[in-house]
């Protein structure tokens, strides 16, 4: 197995991905395909963190929408986004891969609290860690969280896996035949387009400290290992083609 190119990775996965075809939920078969493409991923020597989303169990602005104060619900997924980690922990420890959670609130009886320098200390053993409950904060989303602890963890890139799509396009792949995907984009070009890499906060403050996000289809076997193995796969949305291929 090729080794990899990156030290540290922080792979974003939404709540979406771990339902599988299901309309709601978890669904067994995709959590273990997901542990096995981690442990694929671990093997290859990468120090893996990842951030979880929580939209196949709760969307705050669904509920707030609905007449919810919007911080009660954000707070409630971030709650969502703790159930998502448990669950995927299971999958990926009966798979054979080390794993601690990290919550940014504290809930002791099932995941640490998070703290940096111990973040990298379980990185540095091999262990994969699991970013939940978001920033700690309402009004901010999980791809914040993911922007913002790849940077605080020194990660090299952000994987955004999607589910169903292989990278950015100008307009819906799934809708529009004729769409056009992007192999490489500019963070300004990513905001001015209003194109849905991430949201507008975490692309900014990717774009302010020069952290890389690679867009990609985790559900196609092994593309996972073949980025870490530096080919090219998906959308490079960075200011320069700052990720080497081979």
């Amino acid at each position: 197995m090729a080794s990899s190119i990156y030290r540290r990775v922080v792979l974003k996965l939404s709540g979406e991905s771990m339902k599988g075809s299901s309309s709601f939920g978890l669904d067994p078969e995709a959590l273990m395909y997901l542990a096995g493409q981690v442990k694929e991923a671990v093997a290859m020597g990468v120090q893996l963190a990842m951030i979880v989303g929580g939209g196949n169990f709760w969307r705050g602005g669904d509920w707030e929408s609905r007449g919810m104060d919007r911080a009660t619900a954000d707070y409630a997924g971030m709650l969502a986004t703790v159930m998502n980690a448990l669950a995927l922990q299971d999958a990926l420890e009966r798979d054979g891969t080390d794993t601690r959670i990290q919550t940014a609130m504290n809930i002791q009886a099932v995941a640490e609290q998070y703290i940096r320098r111990r973040a990298i200390r379980h990185l540095e053993k091999g262990r994969v860690v699991i970013f939940a409950a978001g920033t700690g904060n309402p009004y901010m989303t999980t791809d914040t969280a993911a922007a913002l602890r790849a940077l605080e963890i020194d990660g090299e890139v952000i994987l955004m896996a999607k589910h169903r799509v292989d990278g950015v396009y100008d307009s819906d792949p799934n809708k529009n035949p004729d769409a056009k995907k992007f192999d490489h984009l500019g963070y300004i070009d990513a905001l001015n387009r209003r194109l849905e890499v991430m949201d507008s906060t975490a692309l900014s403050l990717c774009m302010e400290n020069k952290l890389p996000i690679l867009v990609f289809d985790l559900f196609k076997p092994g593309a996972l290992a073949s980025i870490l193995a530096g080919k090219a796969i998906g959308t490079l949305v960075a200011d320069k083609e700052s990720i080497p291929v081979s």
